[in-house]
């Protein structure tokens, strides 16, 4: 989702492709200090965005010494691909522990975007980086979204096969559903936050189970 707040200070779990190649940490130190790297990533470019934001503006951010950028990344175009994966997996993160917990398929879009409504209000910066990628690295960017509805497509082919959803919802169902969230979040999280989230997932839960049209006479 394409911004602003920090990342949170809880350490993430970092893919092995956090680094760049060859350059992935070994040690549980090592872990921290890119996880270190990547959150202050994100508030640098989340403030100046990718062309004003810099190397020394990160490990200055970061507390780390200049050398230890260089210990796990290649440039500053391969800390920003690799914080568009790790802000596309904190997002995934996030929100499983609320799909997973949910009585049925309707319902569980509903934690999931409340979940997502909550993220996006203490990560603004998601979606300004987001949104640069697409110019930055167009691949990261793609594969995001590819990526994010690829999963909602799944979970929906999942649910219909259990009779809790229409037997034809399809790939477009689940980019709709992406899409409406992600600027649900944008309004809703980084604009204003003049609605509560709880508001906002029940009011599109509603939509999701009825649809918006009527009966014809």
């Amino acid at each position: 989702m394409p911004g602003g707040s920090g990342a949170d200070a809880t350490p993430q779990r970092l893919d092995g492709d956090a680094a760049s190649a060859g350059k992935e940490p070994r040690t549980a130190r090592g872990r921290k200090t890119l996880r270190a790297i990547l959150d202050a990533a994100a508030v640098e470019f989340g403030e100046k965005g990718f062309h004003e934001g810099s190397i020394s503006g990160i490990t200055r951010r970061a507390g780390v010494a200049l050398g230890s950028f260089y210990t796990y990344f290649d440039s500053k175009d391969d800390v920003f691909r690799a914080l568009v994966r790790d802000m596309s997996e904190q997002v995934r993160e996030h929100v499983a522990p609320a799909l997973k917990d949910a009585p049925g398929q309707i319902a569980a879009e509903k934690a999931a975007l409340l979940a997502f409504i909550r993220f996006a209000r203490t990560h603004k910066e998601i979606y300004r980086i987001i949104d640069e990628a697409e110019f930055v690295d167009p691949e990261s960017f793609r594969m995001h979204y590819a990526t994010t509805a690829d999963r909602i497509a799944k979970r929906l082919r999942a649910a219909a096969d259990r009779g809790e959803v229409r037997d034809d919802v399809s790939e477009v169902h689940a980019w709709a559903i992406m899409g409406m969230n992600v600027f649900l979040g944008l309004r809703y999280s980084v604009w204003q936050e003049d609605v509560a989230p709880e508001a906002i997932a029940e009011t599109v839960a509603t939509m999701l189970a009825r649809g918006i049209g009527v009966e014809p006479d």
